[in-house]
């Protein structure tokens, strides 16, 4: 008997974890299969198929291949996997099974809830099926051309939950955000659907905004003061939940199995450790560099030093670079070369000093990354070779950058002992971490 067909279906794959994500679950062989509209009929038509995953943009396109629907995937009017037995080809929906898990675990509840929807596509549909399930109270779906719009959509500033369907600020186009959450101040949860990178820039906004909610509330300032300065508590998450909740159920149909929901966590901490970038950030001379390599050897990531990148790809070392050209030409260069190293996955990567300096790096050092404030005491640290350290100058800097580390950062370390110790510390923080990613 021929080998069968296990994978995603789709036109564009490149940003997919799905692979790792069912060989965890025992899938072996699953594989990617990027396909234009017109080979769609063909392909479905084979016989060797054992099941598929079905994503952006087929999720309606495959239903007519069908030979019979399920009814939740009939309801939503999407499918999502296909699975063929005794030589029919049967559509059904998990991403409901996922969505409502990841709901779960963040804690979001759409009942009573005026929900807007981002996006009209077949990840919508899910997501209006399952509000509707959840007795959400209103229901709006926004889209570019729709009654309702981006244009028009203070006219829905009392929504209550956000959901993103659509692809914005997924990679590789990251820096895309769908909207601004000051234009729906009454929002108390934010749910994006994408999954790479693990922190769009709307949920980085969201959580920007319940992290200054938490520091106000910590000085005494009352829910209506704190809304008075435009921030209130949040819960947000990403699509990494879903998309392995939902690749569970899938497993479950292509093999007609129970696969309990604890390996479901234990494969979505796995896949957090293993994608996510860990990122070293400090002061010039914190031992970034030697605590990034002994964490690299320790985690088995590969390690990247964007000083490195930098030298390498100006053909020069970087005290030339300030002396020749200046330091803005040198910001506007490692931005340009630390965007590049972040649309990277699971790597270790020590930062410059100033990196933290634009708000557009520390936004993409943690859209893929978990940040360390790597600390050392300012006496300690050294300043051979570091233009803008020398002269008596680290005080005032440490005093300008020091909010904006901790601003980036998601822990914090001191380094006091040696390099190996403080990267088996740094190791063990992140990794009881795992399950922190939205």
């Amino acid at each position: 008997m021929a080998e069968k067909i296990y994978g995603l279906l789709g036109r564009k794959l490149g940003h997919s974890w799905s692979a790792p994500i069912h060989e965890a679950f025992g899938c072996k062989g699953y594989r990617l299969i990027e396909l234009e509209p017109e080979q769609l009929g063909d392909f479905l038509r084979r016989e060797d198929i054992g099941g598929l995953n079905v994503t952006i943009p087929y999720k309606r396109d495959v239903m007519p291949f069908c030979d019979a629907i399920d009814p939740a995937a009939e309801a939503i009017g999407s499918v999502n996997t296909l699975v063929r037995r005794n030589g029919k080809l049967y559509g059904c929906n998990t991403d409901i099974d996922g969505f409502r898990y990841m709901l779960q675990r963040a804690g979001i509840s759409l009942a009573g809830k005026k929900v807007v929807i981002l996006g009209s596509g077949g990840a919508s549909l899910t997501v209006q099926t399952a509000a509707r399930q959840e007795n959400a109270r209103e229901i709006v779906v926004v889209s570019r051309s729709g009654q309702d719009n981006y244009q028009n959509l203070e006219r829905h500033s009392t929504a209550e939950v956000l959901i993103n369907t659509t692809p914005i600020g997924m990679w590789p186009d990251l820096e895309g955000q769908s909207l601004d959450l000051c234009s729906l101040p009454k929002t108390g949860a934010v749910v994006d659907l994408i999954y790479n990178p693990s922190r769009t820039n709307l949920l980085l906004q969201a959580e920007a905004i319940d992290r200054k909610d938490r520091l106000l509330a910590a000085q005494g300032l009352r829910p209506e003061e704190r809304e008075l300065n435009g921030v209130r508590p949040i819960k947000y998450t990403g699509g990494l939940s879903m998309l392995a909740a939902q690749a569970k159920r899938a497993e479950e149909l292509f093999f007609e199995k129970v696969i309990p929901n604890y390996e479901t966590e234990l494969i979505l901490a796995k896949l957090w450790r293993d994608r996510t970038n860990l990122v070293l950030a400090g002061m010039p001379g914190s031992g970034k560099t030697t605590v990034g390599k002994a964490l690299a050897e320790l985690s088995g990531k590969p390690f990247v030093d964007l000083d490195e990148e930098i030298t390498r790809t100006a053909g020069k070392p970087i005290p030339e670079i300030f002396a020749q050209e200046g330091e803005s030409a040198f910001r506007a260069l490692e931005s340009r070369v630390l965007n590049e190293v972040c649309t990277r996955s699971g790597q270790v990567i020590a930062t410059g000093g100033g990196a933290i300096l634009s708000g557009e790096n520390r936004a993409a050092l943690r859209r893929t990354g978990w940040v360390c404030y790597l600390r050392r005491r300012l006496e300690n640290l050294p300043t051979d070779g570091r233009p803008l350290s020398q002269a008596g100058k680290l005080t005032e800097m440490h005093r300008l950058r020091d909010p904006l580390y901790n601003l980036a950062a998601d822990a914090s370390t001191w380094n006091e002992l040696s390099p190996e110790k403080t990267a088996s510390e740094i190791w063990r923080d992140f990794c009881a971490k795992s399950n922190f990613g939205p």
